[in-house]
């Protein structure tokens, strides 16, 4: 059976989902999905991370400025794994590291990159000196002062100081996804201070190594870090590409950019989510205005991009989007509905939707292990 984990918005965020839900397909027909309900009770869980080793999986509660982990029951059930662990304002994706042992929280509304551990059994676990001070508040009464986690990496430098935003107003820190580097380091986006931050994880949290600037207004979203080491960057607001490299001090530079699609609209066109295929020879992006899905063929060493195509994404919002066995599933968001585009694996081209799925305010697909 094919089956899928779905994240949504709730009413709180003008959407209808209420909770993780499920879409799956039965085995006479994998491709004919539908909405099963939801598996969970749960306010807007708008991205999902799986463990890389344990049945748990990991929500960012949008709304609720939290994180919260679910473990699998059944065959198609999830638990809630303990209660949500706080993280920040607008909490909108959460990346797990290969051991296991943490994951880091993108916060768009405050700007914050939060690292919050993970125990054996997958559990969250709140970092200890915010547990203490907590303590010591009800201990002796003392009110608890509104102060960053020590797990919380706070770097809300703007390298464009005196600019505005396309609205006027002045620019703000907007975290919005992180990437586990095969050096070791974590990569994060600000898509409001137009960065791509470089973090050392120590024993301490995250240390900032260094930022790469982009252009000013380019508004750098998600990522996806390919097998040549190079880490591909998606611009929500000047529907780019840019590909980064480390040098040979470790100190890593856009190498290359391109536009998603050439007939891509500046200020109507605001790309989503970045995927690529499993041989890893194209990348996939959602243009959210034009609703269509634009391709683009990895070249060189994987240190240059090519758009190759633009199709029909066959919903309303393409907020998220990913590749599995052969075939593109698209989230969208304002259609309440799923899309199922077959690709042709020699040029890479979306060949057309195969399958549509009703599903309420998808944000975010995970394939159930």
């Amino acid at each position: 059976m094919t089956r899928f984990w779905l994240g949504g918005y709730g009413p709180a965020m003008d959407g209808s989902a209420d909770g993780i839900g499920l879409l799956a397909g039965d085995e006479s027909a994998p491709t004919a999905l539908e909405y099963r309900g939801a598996v969970t009770q749960t306010p807007s869980p708008s991205w999902l991370a799986q463990h890389p080793s344990l049945d748990v999986v990991y929500a960012a509660l949008e709304g609720d400025a939290g994180v919260q982990a679910f473990a699998r029951s059944g065959d198609s059930t999830l638990k809630p794994l303990g209660e949500p662990v706080a993280a920040g304002d607008g909490v909108c994706h959460v990346a797990v590291s290969s051991s296991g042992s943490f994951l880091v929280a993108s916060c768009y509304g405050d700007g914050r990159v939060v690292r919050i551990g993970i125990d054996a059994q997958g559990r969250l676990v709140p970092d200890a000196v915010n547990k203490a001070a907590e303590l010591r508040a009800a201990l002796l009464g003392e009110p608890l002062e509104a102060a960053p986690p020590a797990g919380v990496a706070v770097a809300a430098s703007d390298p464009y100081p005196g600019e505005l935003t396309a609205t006027g107003e002045e620019r703000a820190s907007h975290a919005h996804s992180a990437a586990f580097l095969a050096d070791g380091r974590i990569a994060t986006t600000d898509l409001g201070f137009d960065l791509v931050r470089i973090w050392r994880p120590t024993g301490g949290g995250l240390v900032l190594d260094h930022e790469v600037v982009l252009p000013v207004g380019t508004g750098p979203r998600h990522m996806v870090v390919h097998p040549s080491g190079h880490l591909h960057v998606v611009t929500e607001y000047s529907c780019e590409v840019f590909t980064l490299g480390p040098g040979r001090d470790g100190t890593w530079a856009v190498v290359s950019s391109v536009l998603a699609s050439p007939i891509a609209e500046i200020g109507v066109d605001f790309p989503a989510e970045l995927a690529r295929s499993r041989d890893a020879q194209f990348l996939y992006t959602a243009l959210r205005g034009s609703n269509t899905i634009a391709a683009l063929r990895v070249r060189g060493g994987g240190e240059a991009l090519e758009s190759i195509a633009l199709a029909d994404s066959g919903v309303d919002w393409p907020r998220h989007h990913v590749v599995h066995e052969g075939k593109l599933l698209v989230a969208g968001q304002r259609s309440d509905t799923v899309a199922l585009i077959d690709l042709d694996e020699r040029t890479g081209a979306p060949l057309g939707i195969r399958h549509l799925a009703q599903a309420p305010a998808p944000t975010h697909i995970l394939p159930v292990r």
